[in-house]
């Protein structure tokens, strides 16, 4: 059980960062969508643990579709991340955040 909840906040924390990177907003199919978070979550599996990015993992930071990520981002979901994180994350990648963007469940500051 302790795994599906560190893999869950593994994958909350990576939409998180990914929705506010500021990807584009062309419509992706669903299995289009599936596949960018599939390929997103395994390219940043090291943030669960705070570690820095990996070159990769930021390339994947910014070519995620927004429109692929917002709709996940539940209640539940939104409640186990940290946003502020987030955003550092983002802004190591060379990133803006924009401010009181809202994508699902959460509003950055």
């Amino acid at each position: 059980m302790e795994g599906k909840r560190w893999c869950l906040i593994l994958i909350a924390s990576v939409l998180c960062i990914s929705m506010l990177n500021g990807g584009g907003v062309t419509a992706q199919s669903a299995a289009e969508c599936k596949e960018e978070r599939r390929i997103l979550v395994n390219a940043c599996k090291g943030l669960i643990t705070r570690k820095p990015p990996t070159p990769y993992c930021c390339e994947r930071l910014r070519v995620t579709h927004v429109n692929c990520v917002c709709p996940v981002i539940t209640p539940q979901l939104a409640a186990l991340i940290d946003v502020n994180y987030a955003i550092k994350v983002i802004q190591g990648c060379g990133r803006q955040v924009p401010r009181h963007f809202k994508c699902g469940s959460i509003t950055t500051p």
